[in-house]
């Protein structure tokens, strides 16, 4: 499989990751021996990115992440998370210490490749909703000393929330990875926003984190399973997904989804799905992608779409003139 460098990290990682989120739900839902096969063929297929975070099934993700990886032992990029609430301003760098090491507790290590900041950044503060300049003087500073202690090899965060928060965040030059989300129903984060499209504009912000030399880890590349092109959910899943940044509700961003379908049908892809993860990839700027997954057959989708390649240039021009 393909490997990308993750910005200034210089580490190279698969170009499709491994989400262990609530989304797919096998690694917070599924069964010890389903997760354990998942999980071992991602690392043959030459997935080597693997991404958690405490908020995934109250940390069961991590925990489960935990024993798979005690048996295997493979060489992997792990990245986690914190979440800071309202009552934790008081005293963040504690709180982001603990958070940290508790993850390391649930998943057997010493230290992560990647520590994250997994709250929504916003210009005033409330609750989860995280206000910018918190997060750039006091959550950046708490997660450097877990650093040099030697806990995170780097430090990133979650791009969600308001784009003028987003933007300041890649402009004070303080993390090393930003995690984008960039699909095909909002591409505002590589490309203008589609004239008419709802949803957040993320002001081309792939361009500022190139200019930045920071690691892009797509989220929500098949729009929480909108780009499915169906409402129904596998038992695993998370039932209800709210959108981030695409359309009002799911419901309308599976419409506009299956608004795509023409594009299969004369053949520029085999799925939506197929076609949704190779635009994601065809961004050059786009170091890995996380699929959550539910089956070893999403799975195997997934790296067979990948393995296709990005789309080409006509098939992509053709997209935005759908």
């Amino acid at each position: 499989m393909q490997k990308r460098r993750l910005g200034r990290t210089n580490l190279d990682i698969s170009v499709l990751g491994f989400g262990a989120g609530a989304v797919g739900g096998l690694m917070t839902k599924g069964t010890p021996g389903d997760q354990e096969r998942a999980l071992a063929r991602a690392l043959e297929l030459g997935i080597n990115y693997i991404d958690t975070a405490p908020l995934y099934g109250n940390g069961e993700s991590e925990r489960n992440l935990g024993r798979i990886l005690k048996v295997l032992k493979p060489d992997v990029v792990i990245g986690t998370k914190v979440r800071l609430k309202a009552a934790d301003r008081g005293r963040i760098g504690d709180f982001v210490a603990q958070s940290l090491d508790e993850s390391l507790h649930r998943l057997g290590r010493d230290h992560v490749d990647l520590f994250q900041l997994h709250n929504p950044l916003v210009a005033r503060d409330a609750d989860d909703h995280l206000a910018i300049d918190i997060a750039l003087n006091e959550v950046v500073p708490a997660m450097q000393r877990l650093q040099k202690a030697g806990k995170t090899r780097f430090i990133g965060f979650s791009g969600v929330g308001e784009t003028d928060a987003l933007l300041k965040a890649i402009a004070s030059g303080a993390f090393d990875t930003m995690q984008v989300v960039y699909n095909l129903l909002n591409p505002s984060a590589g490309q203008p926003m589609p004239k008419g499209a709802p949803g957040q504009d993320y002001n081309r912000l792939l361009e500022r984190t190139k200019a930045m030399d920071m690691g892009t880890i797509v989220i929500r590349a098949l729009a929480g399973g909108a780009l499915a092109g169906t409402t129904e959910r596998h038992p695993l899943a998370m039932q209800q997904v709210a959108p981030i940044g695409s359309a009002a509700n799911f419901v309308e961003d599976v419409a506009r989804a299956k608004a795509l379908e023409p594009l299969v049908k004369q053949g520029l892809a085999e799925s939506l799905t197929e076609l949704a993860q190779r635009f994601v990839i065809a961004n050059p700027t786009v170091t890995t992608m996380l699929v959550g997954y539910s089956t070893l057959e999403q799975l195997e989708q997934a790296a067979a779409a990948v393995e296709k390649g990005p789309l080409p240039a006509e098939v992509l021009k053709r997209i935005n003139h759908a």
